[in-house]
């Protein structure tokens, strides 16, 4: 089981992730991202979906047209973790250019 991370491995992570933000109410972290299009937003999501599955951590996540919100969080761990950190850090690479 991945363990949760402690206050001060949080807090330098977030430190790193400025396109994420805390959640209010849940141990979580969102990104929000808007696309040119529909079919922009959907190549994003199949990229996340891959790797996604790969690294065996499943976003939370909510698309329409070209909208796209994000949440982070390792049910497991009871909140975040090393894992969530890893999955924001590749979507932040797969949208930054």
């Amino acid at each position: 089981m991945v363990a949760k991370l402690t206050a001060e491995q949080r807090a330098a992570a977030l430190a790193e992730l400025s396109n994420w933000r805390e959640l209010a109410g849940r141990d979580a972290i969102s990104r929000s991202l808007v696309f040119a299009d529909f079919a922009e937003a959907f190549a994003v999501m199949t990229r996340v979906a891959i790797v996604a599955e790969k690294l065996d951590h499943h976003p939370e996540w909510s698309n329409v047209y070209n909208r796209l919100e994000i949440t982070l969080t390792t049910h497991d761990a009871g909140g975040l973790s090393k894992r969530d950190i890893e999955l924001a850090r590749l979507i932040d690479g797969f949208v930054a250019g």
